[in-house]
């Protein structure tokens, strides 16, 4: 994502107080049902609409969800961003102090595991409870940087009166989330609050940055431990005389003889020794090696292909597709822009061509080529499951879809036309989707 590209809160040239008044008007008459004097951001709409449905009344600042100190310290010991926590620090205190703001880094369930900065802006977060240990997630706090960033699992500023709760309206946030560059998994978010006064559109930009580096130190350490495994297969690689790889636990190559370049593979989600089935090379033997497996290849011909899908939307910013078949069951993250498609082509068991899928994702057919390319990394992922002409899920394969409990929870991020008017159609706290032909879980 371009620095350009960031949905900041306040527009270019605005001025701070009189667009904090606005915002006030817009919040007030949302809130009380009257029309508008302008429509809020996307992002904070949906996030109000998620936050009402949490039944959090905007006039009382909920007690704060703590843990105990010692719990505390054990999350902090445990958390895969304690190891990048200096460059953090490092990258984003020294600007946040000098801006008046409070740099903060939380759990994946929006848990605040770090708080540091000036005291001036340290007082003002103690009196809402964006203290350490408090969990500053949507449905514990409604709309804010943190909770809404990881709800919707990309950066977003919030403003003043974007905050549902009042007591908030004093406070300027910005928040972006740390994925695990291995597989994507959510590990947290990096944030930086300060009183509503020092709201500035740059704070964004920053933060994102600072989690992209985080993001990248990772990567790196992953590179090292890639490198080890290397060395350690090597010898063994050499005396074998059919198709082999070494991955790490999450499936990337260290190395492979006789055959082809795959830079990852989908191991089972509960990998053991064995005969498995994985997408990209068909049936396959595992051995346990010290810190990954030695996948040998087998014959293609035998059975073992995919026989169910399940998409599982239920935890919001974080949807998984788990494929199941004869040698077992493996999991994908998929990026966003995939779960939309494979969400639309769920709900649409007889299929949708490039044209039609464009016009879902991005409300005109002008895509076409760019809905096409993204199929086209799909499918790698999913082997014989995905079919085009036109696209559609394989008539073998049963096809599942595990909803969230609050309509607004699909996709969250996704401003996609086609997953929008899905969310209006779900019956709220059912898990059932009376779309036609799709088969819901």
């Amino acid at each position: 994502m371009s620095f350009s590209s960031l949905d900041t809160a306040l527009p270019a040239g605005a001025d701070a107080r009189e667009h904090a008044r606005l915002l006030l008007r817009i919040h007030e008459a949302s809130l009380s049902g009257r029309s508008v004097p302008a429509p809020p951001r996307p992002v904070i709409e949906d996030s109000w609409q998620r936050t009402r449905r949490s039944g959090i009344d905007p006039d009382r600042l909920p007690a704060p969800r703590m843990v105990a100190p010692d719990e505390l310290y054990r999350l902090r010991a445990s958390s895969p961003l304690a190891g990048v926590l200096p460059l953090i620090r490092h990258s984003l205190l020294p600007v946040a102090e000098q801006a008046e703001h409070i740099m903060v880094v939380t759990d994946a369930a929006g848990q605040v595991l770090w708080r540091e900065g000036a005291r001036r802006p340290r007082q003002i977060c103690d009196r809402v409870g964006l203290v350490e240990g408090a969990f500053w997630n949507e449905r514990s706090t409604g709309t804010n940087a943190i909770g809404t960033a990881l709800a919707v699992g990309r950066p977003v500023q919030v403003y003043s009166a974007e905050h549902y709760l009042r007591s908030l309206h004093l406070l300027t946030c910005a928040c972006a989330p740390i994925r695990d560059p291995r597989d994507g998994r959510l590990l947290g978010a990096i944030d930086a609050t300060g009183p509503v006064t020092t709201i500035h559109p740059s704070t964004l930009a920053l933060v994102s940055a600072v989690a992209r580096l985080a993001e990248a130190h990772l990567q790196s350490v992953h590179h090292v431990h890639l490198e080890r495994l290397r060395s350690v297969a090597a010898p063994l690689l050499a005396k074998l005389g059919e198709p082999s790889l070494v991955v790490d636990s999450a499936g990337w190559t260290a190395a492979a003889v006789r055959t082809g370049s795959v830079r990852r593979i989908a191991l089972p989600e509960r990998a053991e020794p064995g005969t498995v089935w994985i997408p990209e090379l068909g049936r396959c033997v595992l051995e346990p090696l010290p810190g990954g497996w030695l996948v040998r290849l087998r014959s293609s011909g035998e059975d073992g292909g995919a026989t169910s899908l399940t998409l599982d939307l239920s935890r919001a910013a974080e949807p998984v597709v788990r494929v199941s078949g004869p040698a077992g069951e493996w999991s994908h993250r998929p990026t966003p822009r995939h779960a939309e498609l494979l969400l639309l082509l769920a709900a649409a068991r007889e299929g949708r061509t490039a044209a039609e899928l464009s016009q879902d994702v991005f409300g005109t057919e002008g895509s076409v080529v760019t809905v096409r390319a993204e199929l086209s990394r799909l499918r790698k992922h999913l082997g014989g499951v995905l079919c085009n002409r036109p696209y559609r899920f394989s008539e073998e394969v049963r096809v599942g879809v595990e909803w969230p409990r609050e309509a607004a929870d699909l996709l969250p991020a996704s401003l996609a036309p086609g997953v929008r008017a899905l969310r209006a159609r779900i019956p709220e706290h059912t898990g059932a989707l009376p779309l036609g032909d799709l088969c819901a879980t």
